[in-house]
């Protein structure tokens, strides 16, 4: 898509360099191309989001120099603070990235609305991103945080651990191999919810907590009263903030699907609101089933995948026992070709065919794909992106993939927008083309002092 489309669906960007409009002074960033490191050099990393699985993001990178954190909600982020007592800490993530430009690369780890507006302020000064899943809150800023990590050249990664572990690259070379057939139907599904969805906005007016600023904590989102309902973790279930079960958990579960079925190379040409349960304006539904349908990708004939979430579980293929598990129970994919079923858990681990009695003889596929091995399976994911950086080259889940791919995924939460409709999608314009009102889904608009960097000619 060219950058006049996307100038005018009305991304509220401003000019090429207004980054940080939201500051009070206005100030212009300049220019930057991308950070440069020295192989056997240690990167400069600032986390912005520190608490939970900042924590964990964060710990993930020690073996290079954390220089600065950013985080609003400082009692949430005590635990990193204290084990890193002599790191400078900042609570707006522009004055952390304007007082330390020693910074090469950053992670982000805040809710789903503020993913691409802090992702692109340091993508602008030409900083390397990790941002964890869902890439984005929208479909339009999914395709725009690809585009700015174009133009910039910078080495990005999105948060989906899997993606660089074993279980998903067995499940690939499964399906490659031809052992089942051509994959004509695909179930993902997730026991979340595991917060609260299907209720109405809170009336009760509460006090914010003294090491909270609520309103960086709401970012582009709209301005509304601070309520404990929201965070530290609620915020999933809630519009304006995160993306419900499917924005949550797609990226993990649907990614041994979205690799090997090459699913976003050219993206959904419908989906379909099946059914749900507690559906309202301010939270998603208590459970959901989503119906997606691809084209033909090369040799790989079309496609259905279906979401099922709430507890909400695929039928059982036929000829697969009651005793034999699909996935890891409550979550997991199952893949449903011309000749048998594959099965796979939550993050692409324990890739295996179906019934179990095919894996008793059943001799796996050479490996094709090229294996990551650190001392510890968790930090795979980090290993990757931090060589990619010293080494010029891109690690798995750069947004090259992972934009795309989670441009399909949250196009789910655009058909629970309407209820009843078959939303027809023309994946490269990057709109509904049956349905003109569910557009001004597609890009939401960011509140006044908030706006997304124009991606630079």
């Amino acid at each position: 898509m060219g950058r006049k489309k996307i100038t005018r669906r009305t991304f509220l960007m401003g000019s090429a360099a207004a980054a940080a409009a939201g500051l009070a002074n206005k100030r212009i960033l300049p220019f930057y191309g991308p950070r440069r490191v020295m192989a056997n050099s240690k990167l400069n990393i600032g986390a912005i989001g520190c608490g939970g699985q900042g924590h964990t993001d964060i710990n993930g990178c020690k073996s290079e120099n954390i220089v600065a954190f950013a985080d609003v909600d400082w009692k949430k982020a005590r635990r990193t603070f204290e084990e890193n007592p002599k790191v400078p800490r900042y609570k707006d993530f522009r004055e952390m990235l304007d007082k330390h430009p020693e910074i090469d690369a950053v992670t982000v780890t805040t809710p789903d609305h503020t993913h691409t507006i802090i992702a692109a302020t340091a993508m602008i000064q030409g900083k390397h991103v990790r941002v964890q899943k869902p890439l984005t809150h929208c479909v339009g800023e999914a395709r725009y945080l690809t585009e700015l990590a174009r133009k910039m050249g910078v080495v990005t990664q999105m948060g989906n651990q899997g993606h660089s572990w074993n279980g998903t690259r067995e499940m690939c070379e499964i399906i490659w191999s031809g052992d089942i057939g051509q994959v004509h139907t695909v179930h993902l599904w997730t026991n979340r919810p595991i917060w609260p969805q299907g209720i109405g906005r809170p009336t009760e007016k509460m006090e914010v907590p003294e090491d909270l600023d609520w309103d960086l904590w709401l970012g582009p989102a709209p301005k509304r009263p601070y309520h404990p309902m929201y965070l530290p973790f609620n915020w999933r279930g809630w519009w304006d903030f995160g993306g419900g079960a499917l924005s949550d958990m797609t990226c993990h579960i649907a990614d041994a699907a979205n690799w090997s079925m090459r699913l976003s190379e050219v993206g959904p040409t419908s989906v379909e609101l099946i059914r749900e349960e507690g559906n309202n304006k301010e939270t998603y539904p208590l459970k959901s089933v989503i119906k997606y349908e691809f084209p033909a990708r090369g040799v790989m004939i079309p496609v259905t995948i279906y979401w099922h979430d709430g507890g909400n579980l695929p039928p059982r293929p036929e000829g697969v026992p009651e005793a034999d598990l699909l996935g890891d129970g409550g979550n997991g994919t199952l893949f449903i070709g011309t000749k048998g079923v594959a099965t796979c858990n939550t993050y692409g681990d324990h890739a295996r065919l179906l019934p179990d009695a095919r894996m008793r003889d059943y001799k796996r596929p050479d490996p094709t794909i090229p294996r990551i091995e650190p001392d510890a399976k968790w930090k795979s994911p980090y290993v990757e992106w931090i060589d990619a950086i010293k080494n010029g080259t891109k690690p798995g889940s750069n947004f090259d993939y992972s934009g795309p791919f989670t441009e399909w995924v949250v196009m789910g939460n655009l058909a629970l927008r309407y209820p009843g409709e078959k939303l027809q999608w023309d994946a490269k314009n990057m709109r509904v083309t049956n349905l003109k009102k569910a557009d001004r889904h597609v890009m939401r608009e960011y509140r006044n002092g908030w706006k997304l960097p124009e991606i630079p000619a």
